[in-house]
């Protein structure tokens, strides 16, 4: 839990030496508690004090990587219940399982299935993000196999889940450079399974059915040197999981309860429908990772958008870079439209200039990632930022005409606009959908 300023204020040396530049101690710890000012600044302080400081400061919820390279994840480290609050720090990974019962072509096809499973929306890169080998078998030969190939064959991060210590050995043996994420650690193997954990520098999940089990777990791990630590909580149905999985959230967080103070695990079953609405629920309520049985794309483009819609920073709308960009091939006699750099406007208006077959270019604006009318009413969009991106863009090297397409909602800025550029200003639609017709019938 955190400390008050005169909690912080016993633990330092009292001599009011100014060392630190404030003229007390006590000032001192005021200007700590409240995040202003850092321990390092006193000479003085203790080592015991520094070790106690440092783990009240610490986040409440732990962050944890696992994977490597380019893909290598990374979960927890939250601090609010809801984005409005701030916002949130990992977006929930979406992992597809592989049962380590396929061997040869089925494996390979499986794996293959899973590394499909990434779409592209509004510019950025999304789907699933780790494969989870299941030891289905119970044999450890072939746990360790299928671990292997789906390690060398995939780019995903890895999650091993067993609750064996020898098959959980033998498979991590095999992929220990690609730090998989070890599931799990149990109340009956939770010592086998962390001393796989520490010896091999990876994190592991904590398994169990109870909060109160749970918490005694943790700290189980904990106390065997393990600190980078997943939860796993069984429950018998999705309500009962949301619920448990909110009240480690509010433990965690509001509470500071260090023992929950970890990322969460989840893994769904049932037919694509029931996979995919478990799915977006447990990425909502709250969990760090969601493992699921299909490899259907069409359930996990839609789970996808979702974790990217929760975990989209609302102080930062995805945006795109400003610059000219191209619909098909246009050259000297094709359009010229101009739209903001907010992501969803963008591709809008790309998506509905490419329907419309005819060539055209457009140039992107730097709105700050606002939409046509937002940014208007912000005075982020007028008449000298449009010139000054004809301008750095070149617009006037591209075609031989001086005609500029402009969104109908910012009709109002057209005479302005006319004056500052010396371009013939053309209204476009209101909507969108209406660019096809517009640039078909209007433009030619």
């Amino acid at each position: 839990m955190a400390l008050t300023g005169l909690e912080i204020f016993k633990l330092l040396p009292k001599t009011n030496c100014k060392k630190c530049g404030m003229p007390t101690c006590l000032a001192f710890a005021m200007q700590l508690a409240q995040k202003r000012a850092k321990l390092d600044s006193c000479p003085d302080v203790s080592e015991e004090a520094k070790n106690t400081l440092a783990a009240a400061a610490a986040p409440p919820m732990r962050k944890v990587v696992f994977g490597s390279g380019d893909h290598q994840v990374q979960i927890g480290q939250e601090t609010v219940m809801f984005r409005h609050e701030e916002k949130f720090y990992s977006p929930t990974v979406l992992a597809a399982t592989i049962s380590d019962k396929l061997t040869g072509p089925d494996l390979q096809n499986r794996i293959k299935a899973i590394n499909a499973l990434r779409f592209e929306r509004v510019g950025v890169r999304i789907g699933a993000g780790a494969i989870a080998v299941i030891n289905d078998s119970g044999q450890a030969d072939a746990f360790a196999a299928a671990a292997e190939t789906a390690a060398q064959s995939s780019p995903f991060a890895l999650i091993l889940v067993s609750d064996s210590p020898q098959a959980m050995a033998a498979a991590v043996a095999k992929t220990a450079k690609f730090v998989p994420l070890i599931a799990n650690a149990t109340n009956d193997n939770a010592q086998e399974m962390a001393k796989i954990a520490k010896e091999n520098k990876c994190p592991i999940v904590a398994k169990a059915d109870s909060l109160e089990s749970l918490c005694g777990l943790t700290e189980k791990i904990k106390s065997l040197g393990i600190e980078d630590i997943v939860l796993n909580l069984q429950t018998e149905t999705l309500r009962d999981k949301l619920y448990n999985l909110s009240r480690m959230r509010v433990l965690s967080l509001k509470k500071v309860f260090r023992p929950l103070g970890y990322p969460t695990i989840s893994f769904v079953a049932g037919d694509a429908d029931q996979q995919a609405a478990a799915a977006v629920g447990l990425a909502c309520k709250y969990s760090g990772v969601v493992a699921l049985d299909t490899v259907e794309q069409y359930v996990f483009l839609p789970i996808a958008t979702a974790v990217m819609n929760i975990f989209t920073d609302p102080q930062k709308p995805v945006q795109v870079e400003p610059k000219i960009y191209t619909v098909g091939e246009p050259d000297e006699n094709s359009p010229v439209l101009f739209t903001t750099n907010f992501s969803l406007t963008y591709y809008t208006v790309e998506s509905d200039v490419e329907a419309s077959r005819v060539p055209s270019y457009i140039l992107v604006v730097d709105t700050e990632g606002t939409s046509v009318l937002t940014a208007y009413s912000g005075d982020k969009l007028n008449e000298k930022i449009v010139a000054d991106a004809m301008t750095k863009c070149n617009v006037q090297d591209l075609v031989k005409h001086r005609k500029l397409i402009i969104p109908g909602y910012v009709a109002v800025m057209s005479g302005k606009l006319e004056e500052a550029t010396n371009w013939e200003v053309m209204v476009g639609p209101r909507e969108s959908s209406m660019l096809p017709k517009y640039l078909k019938e209007v433009w030619k």
